[in-house]
C-alpha cells in the first residue's frame, strides 16, 4: 500500500488504543510582530510618513541614522519634539544626534510591530516615563529626562504611624 493509502487509511479507523481516528486539520497562523505582515505595515507607514513630511517640510530632507529626516515641519504636523512615522523622522529642528539614535529605535519598533505600533502605544499611555516604547527607546536620548537622572520607581505610600496612648500622666 502507498504512503497516501496509508494516511487516509489511519485517519478514518480507530488505533491500537481504541481511541477515535485523528482527522487532519490544517491551521493557518499569520504572525503579526516581526513578520512579512509588520514589514507590509512598516512601508505603509513610512510611505504616508514620507508624504507627509514632503508636503509640510520647509527645511532640509536629510537620511541619518537611518531615517529620512524632515525638519522645518510646523509644529502642528507631529507630536512632542518629533515623530517617526515608519522610516521618516518628522520635526521642527530636534535632530540632533542623541535624538536620532531614540528615533532609530522608534524605527526598529515600527519594523518589527508594524501598524500595530500605533495601537500599542496608545494602549502604553501617553506619560513617556511610563511608555514601554519610549523607555526601550532611551528617556534620557528623547528629552524626556536630564542627563543622569533615571525615572523613581514609585514607592508605596507612607502611612503616618500611630503610637499607643501613655498610659503615664
Amino acid at each position: 500500500m502507498s504512503r497516501a493509502r496509508e494516511t487516509a487509511a489511519d485517519a478514518t479507523t480507530a488505533n491500537a488504543n481504541g481511541a477515535p481516528p485523528r482527522t487532519p486539520t490544517r491551521t493557518l497562523r499569520i504572525r503579526l510582530t516581526d513578520s512579512p505582515v509588520s514589514r507590509v505595515g512598516y512601508a505603509w507607514a513610512t510611505l504616508v510618513g514620507f508624504v507627509w513630511g514632503f508636503l509640510w517640510s520647509t527645511g532640509p530632507i536629510t537620511y541619518r541614522a537611518g531615517l529620512i529626516v524632515f525638519t522645518g515641519m510646523p509644529k502642528w504636523t507631529f507630536g512632542r519634539g518629533g515623530s517617526c512615522v515608519g522610516g521618516c523622522y518628522l520635526t521642527g529642528s530636534n535632530d540632533g544626534d542623541r535624538v536620532l539614535g531614540h528615533e532609530a529605535v522608534h524605527k526598529q519598533q515600527w519594523l518589527k510591530y508594524g501598524m500595530l505600533l500605533p495601537v500599542l502605544y496608545l494602549i502604553a499611555g501617553r506619560d513617556p516615563l511610563h511608555n514601554r516604547f519610549e523607555i526601550e527607546a532611551g528617556l534620557e536620548a528623547g528629552g524626556y529626562l536630564p542627563r543622569g537622572r533615571h525615572p523613581a520607581r514609585p514607592q508605596a505610600p507612607v502611612t503616618p504611624r500611630r503610637d499607643r496612648a501613655s498610659s503615664t500622666p
